[in-house]
């Protein structure tokens, strides 16, 4: 099953082209224009990867990291232009796994997009089912999340 990552980014263009360069490495990949949109699609369904542009409109990139690791342990690199020191502390204490400055190459990109999906990845998922579902429960046992309906379920890891 192809990985699924969700790209953040406010601008089109450059949406469209981290697009194609991650389907033809075989990917699927789902986008959000801004942090608002990107925490909402990260709640309806499983991603494994989150692409995460700072500057944006209504909730920037570090709000939504902010969010999503709130809920998800979902790896997640932030791609931006703002490479000053302080901004990728700032990122990488908020929860990002990785912090790659604009401009890059795919093949940059690319390399630490499969690197980053390899450490996620638990020793114990070969061979077996990653989830399991009960009515409208779902349990995500590779990345220790519980959902009910479409909303997630805040546990702590006692509870799960």
């Amino acid at each position: 099953m192809a990985k699924r990552i969700l790209i953040v980014d406010d601008e089109p263009r450059y949406l469209r082209l981290l697009e194609a360069n991650l389907r033809t490495e075989g990917y699927e990949v789902v986008t959000a224009q801004d942090g608002m949109q990107a925490v909402s699609v990260f709640s309806d369904q499983p991603i494994d990867l989150v692409l995460m542009d700072v500057m944006m409109p209504k909730l920037d990139g570090f709000g939504a990291t902010q969010r999503i690791r709130e809920f998800s342990s979902t790896p997640i690199i932030i791609l931006t232009a703002k490479g000053d020191e302080q901004d990728r502390v700032r990122g990488l204490d908020l929860g990002a796994d990785d912090y790659l400055v604009k401009p890059f190459s795919a093949t940059e990109l690319l390399a630490r997009v499969r690197a980053v999906l390899r450490r996620a990845q638990p020793p114990s998922e070969v061979g077996q089912s990653r989830f399991f579902t009960h009515e409208n429960l779902k349990i995500d046992f590779a990345r220790a999340e519980v959902w009910r309906g479409e909303a997630p379920v805040s546990l702590s890891a006692t509870e799960y």
